[in-house]
């Protein structure tokens, strides 16, 4: 499965919501991918080939003033005219930005210098630009990072794509439990005791119902990175990124492998992104060496699986599949490791090239017993990554 094959009528409904929620940022609108996720979900529920169906539910989830619609309205109109054509230009040049608006009202056409300005029909094309009411910044240059590979990236462009995974919305989602609590409102099960009870304030009189409702509880979630050599160009970034993931839940494990395996999770727990980075670069011994994913496994399998994983665990597996170890190992402990979890996820960086094929033999060995297969290779990635991560974790 790819995030590209999911219900819609271009069968890329993830990748463009995510377009055109950072469309929906760089006009000012406050939009997460929390929100992006919710809307996803409930587009499930609607003909989202019908307009006026698709505008109604986009905009109950992402629009939260009279004036944050005006801007709503201007850009669902590109969206929806213009399609992913519209929502793929990442530049800020004068060309893209002419390129991006061609075909809309002159009030909208693209200024000189790249923005995009609105004008009253009552004003003239030679006024000066103080008389134009601009309605969107300009394109961030983080805009031209976003489908650009991690491992061309330079210094400063890591930095910028850190500061960028910190500032992800990462909502893990809940899972039912089989304990049950109170609800407020009508609910999936009658509370007796609580109804008598309260009947007894009108003679024994039944005037008012008591519910109760299953409890819901995080989905454990457990990350296996792979920081063997052939991973080396991406591994500072994808620590970063756990980090992240595991800052904003209790309910994360990290682990790290390359000819070993290494429990990370209270090294990440520092407060200081770079200190808990150091730290553990100082624990792991194997840092850049070889891969035995399988060996790594059998000893996630063994020795922390029934700690860790609990009910309903969702573990991802961050790797491109080199292995030296032995390949029947390998197949014997992801088969045990999924029948262990709710959902397996193998997240590969190599993926982001249009050419690959996965026919390393590790891959062709664990893809049976996985769930889902994405790319992990930029930030356009990493944005479907915490959309999906939100989805996976709700299903029941």
């Amino acid at each position: 499965m790819q995030f590209t094959e999911v219900p819609g009528p271009s069968g890329r409904l993830l990748a463009n919501l995510l377009y055109f929620a950072r469309l929906l940022r760089r006009l000012g609108l406050a939009v997460n991918t929390g929100q992006v996720r919710d809307l996803a979900v409930g587009l499930t529920h609607i003909d989202i080939g019908q307009r006026d169906d698709f505008y109604h539910a986009a905009s109950s989830f992402l629009v939260h003033s009279p004036e944050e619609r005006v801007l709503f309205d201007r850009a669902f109109d590109q969206f929806w005219a213009a399609g992913q054509e519209w929502l793929l230009v990442t530049g800020g040049s004068r060309q893209q930005a002419e390129s991006a608006t061609k075909g809309l009202p002159v009030s909208q056409q693209a200024a000189p210098d790249g923005k995009i300005t609105e004008r009253t029909d009552d004003e003239s094309e030679d006024e000066p630009d103080a008389a134009q009411t601009d309605v969107t910044a300009t394109y961030s240059p983080l805009e031209l990072l976003h489908r650009k590979d991690f491992a061309a990236y330079t210094e400063a462009e890591l930095q910028a794509a850190q500061r960028f995974i910190d500032g992800l919305a990462w909502r893990l989602g809940e899972h039912l439990t089989r304990r049950q609590e109170r609800a407020a409102k009508r609910a999936d099960y009658l509370d007796l005791p609580r109804t008598i009870q309260g009947s007894l304030n009108y003679g024994g009189e039944i005037v008012e119902l008591s519910w109760r409702r299953r409890k819901r509880k995080p989905r454990p979630l457990t990350v296996i990175c792979d920081i063997s050599g052939s991973m080396d160009r991406y591994s500072r970034l994808f620590l970063h990124f756990i980090y992240a993931l595991a800052a904003g839940s209790q309910r994360v494990e990290t682990f790290v492998f390359g000819t070993r395996l290494t429990r990370i999770t209270l090294a990440l727990r520092h407060g200081d992104v770079d200190r808990a980075l150091d730290d553990v670069s100082a624990l792991v011994q194997d840092w850049a060496g070889g891969t035995r994913i399988g060996e790594s496994l059998k000893t996630f399998n063994f020795e922390w699986a029934r700690r860790v994983l609990g009910r309903g665990a969702v573990t991802v597996i961050i790797s491109d599949g080199w292995d030296r170890g032995e390949i029947a190992l390998l197949e014997g402990e992801v088969s045990r490791l999924r029948r262990s979890v709710h959902r397996l996820i193998w997240l590969n960086p190599l993926m982001g090239s249009p050419d690959y094929q996965p026919l390393a033999l590790g891959i062709q060995t664990v893809l049976p017993y996985v769930d889902d297969f994405y790319p992990l290779h930029n930030l356009a990635s990493l944005e479907q990554l915490a959309l999906e991560l939100g989805y996976v974790a709700t299903v029941q």
